[in-house]
């Protein structure tokens, strides 16, 4: 028997933004499939205008198992995190351990295929593109918070429209432009002239 994907769909039962009043809860199964998505649209963004070459389904993969380990350790809210040095390398040591050890629920007909998700192995420049769409990922959700008339999360909003500017990466650029207003509008006003670019 193998618990691997009994385990994955525990990401549903992890809240995030744990330290913020949110108007709708948020859990970490939905946000690893809007930062799949994202991701995969940002390398494809990125490849457009750079040719840099990206694998843009192997980016995507990598995204969508990015947050595996919360399944057992939880979202350990940002400040938290990363308040200091010791403290970030000590949960990114428990992190890799964790993604070890649902590693090794795989059964063995996907255990060599999977594990490299699982155990996050990323080159600088995925874990670039992963981080620029996990962030686009919290924008989008200050941004439906700042919509519902939810002021707690205008300074998140702040803060991590900031950090996408200072990505350097074209395809975040590209993105911020020219589809980041459309999550501010209706559906109405998405489908008819007003949101469309």
């Amino acid at each position: 028997m193998s618990g691997f994907f009994a385990i994955l769909n525990r990401l549903k039962y992890i809240d995030r933004w744990g330290l913020m009043h949110g108007t709708r809860r948020e859990n970490v199964l939905e946000h690893s499939a809007m930062t799949a998505m994202l991701a995969h649209a940002l390398a494809l963004i990125e490849n457009s205008l750079t040719g840099s070459g990206y694998d843009a389904k192997e980016i995507a993969l990598k995204a969508l198992y990015h947050e595996t380990a919360e399944s057992i350790t939880g979202d350990l809210p940002t400040p938290v995190k990363y308040g200091s040095e010791r403290i970030t390398a000590a949960y990114k040591e428990i992190e890799k351990l964790t993604e070890r050890r649902i590693a090794d629920t795989l059964p063995d007909i996907l255990k060599d295929a999977l594990t490299p998700y699982v155990v996050q192995n990323r080159t600088e420049s995925e874990r670039m593109i992963i981080k620029a769409a996990d962030k686009l990922a919290a924008l989008i959700k200050c941004i439906e918070e700042k919509k519902a008339g939810n002021a707690e999360f205008a300074a998140a909003y702040e803060t991590t429209l900031e950090d996408l500017k200072d990505s350097n990466l074209k395809s975040a650029e590209y993105f911020l432009e020219n589809m980041l207003p459309a999550f501010g509008l209706t559906l109405d006003e998405i489908l008819s002239e007003k949101g469309r670019v």
